[in-house]
């Protein structure tokens, strides 16, 4: 049942074929069986979905249709405002009840009558690659092997978690630098990265209002295009998967190829070796800029000094509370002159317009997603290897937010640690329609994720 399409779901919902109750059902053992291992949530609403998707059922069989995602399974990211869902945004207490407001992004889900199964763990306020929390603690990636957890991948660790789990059918995440495709690179989930400022951040506890934007987490690209459409036009994208003939895929080779694990380096020719067997023209690029680009995301890019300006003036008591591997980023924002961040912020403008070049000669950009395996969450424990970590593991992907494209990710195979791999595929601003087609055509050619993966060990062993 939860392993069809979403568009199949919905289909069925409204079928009655399958049942709202059903589904809920099915979320719900699904996260009592696996909860206390994998740590996806940090608030449960598994008792209020229950009540809400009875109600559901008894819409549709009176006919009455509130739109695409109603009665599907949603988590959202513990950033997100929603209505009697406390908000913690990864810290050690939780926020006051007025960032439970429901921004537009919830009110399009909610407002189809899908059912929030809950809030999602998140790196405090949502400044980190890894998925770790001091606090509160990582979420378990669930393709670890036993007795030795990896990291989930960050900012929003609970979200591609609770997809593997089996909790939701869609995810509700942030991005900042990499933080819905990160966890679903390294959980073997999909991910969109909108652009910034297609979907509104009003009820979402920001990080870097100029870097800042909603995205979305699903189990394959073709779900991704439903949620997708479902939240930005209220119905389902019309488009299909674009043809692979003569789709010019440009392969970035500077850069984000340094230091990558051999096996995501092989597991990725290998993908784009099919993509080029089934017609696509893959084409080696330069990417313009992307090491400058780089370099400023090093030094704190902007979202260091907005952080540090937001909990300034608002939650000024928390600063010394603040996560360890957060917190020695904020203490160090106020040494950076307001000429510097806005040198900086003008530089990151003249090169995207400089970068964009490179879309003259190809339909869409792509990288390796993370160029890591995920760590082990023991190893994490050390400052430095956190550090290294971290900026590696979000090299592939910061620089579309810094240059304000959009992107998504989508899983190739896995690495030598049996641990997923991720493509990412970018676009100019605005162009998620087409890059969902294209990221469909893809996903047809090397398999949905699924199929092409398996089952996550530890969810699969607690099912």
């Amino acid at each position: 049942m939860t392993h069809q399409p979403l568009a199949k779901i919905a289909q069925d919902l409204r079928d009655e074929t399958v049942t709202a109750t059903a589904l809920a059902e099915a979320a719900i053992a699904a996260y009592e069986a696996s909860e206390s291992e994998l740590n996806a949530y940090k608030h449960w609403a598994g008792p209020q979905m229950a009540r809400q998707a009875g109600a559901v059922d008894q819409f549709f069989k009176s006919g009455q249709d509130q739109g695409p995602l109603m009665g599907i399974p949603v988590s959202a990211k513990d950033l997100y405002g929603v209505p009697k869902m406390p908000v913690f945004a990864g810290t050690d207490t939780a926020l006051p009840a007025s960032w439970q407001v429901a921004g537009p992004v919830v009110r399009a889900v909610t407002g189809q009558l899908g059912m929030i199964s809950g809030k999602t763990h998140t790196v405090e306020f949502a400044y980190g690659g890894m998925g770790t929390n001091a606090h509160w603690g990582a979420p378990v990636n669930p393709w670890s092997a036993s007795g030795a957890p990896r990291a989930p991948g960050g900012s929003s660790s609970g979200a591609g978690v609770s997809l593997a789990q089996g909790s939701a059918l869609v995810a509700l995440g942030t991005d900042t630098a990499g933080s819905v495709r990160v966890p679903a690179a390294l959980t073997g989930q999909c991910a969109l990265q909108t652009t910034r400022g297609r979907w509104s951040r009003e009820g979402i506890v920001p990080l870097s209002p100029s870097l800042d934007s909603p995205g979305i987490l699903c189990r394959t690209v073709e779900d991704l295009a439903y949620a997708f459409g479902a939240i930005d036009q209220g119905k389902p994208l019309a488009g299909r998967a674009r043809d692979m003939t003569g789709l010019r895929i440009g392969v970035v080779q500077n850069t984000v190829w340094d230091a990558c694990d051999p096996s995501i380096a092989e597991t990725t020719r290998a993908a784009l070796a099919t993509l080029e067997r089934k017609g696509a023209v893959l084409v080696e690029i330069t990417l313009p800029h992307l090491e400058d680009a780089l370099e400023i995301f090093g030094q704190g890019g902007l979202a260091a000094a907005e952080l540090r300006s937001f909990m300034e003036m608002t939650f000024p008591e928390r600063i010394a509370r603040l996560d360890p591997m957060v917190r020695a980023r904020v203490e160090t924002a106020d040494q950076i002159p307001a000429i510097e961040y806005l040198r900086r912020a003008e530089a990151l403008t003249q090169f995207a317009r400089k970068a964009a070049a490179v879309f003259e000669q190809v339909d869409v950009v792509m990288t390796p997603t993370v160029p890591i395996s995920a760590p082990l969450l023991a190893d994490l424990a050390d400052p430095a290897a956190y550090r290294h970590a971290n900026m590696l593991t979000l090299r592939n992907t910061a620089f579309v937010n810094l240059f304000g494209w959009c992107a998504l990710s989508l899983p190739t195979g896995l690495d030598h640690n049996h641990i997923p791999v991720g493509m990412q595929l970018i676009a100019l601003p605005r162009q998620e329609a087409a890059l969902l087609a294209m990221g469909m055509a893809v996903e047809t050619a090397i398999g949905r994720a699924p199929e092409l993966l398996g089952a996550p060990p530890r969810a699969a062993r607690l099912m």
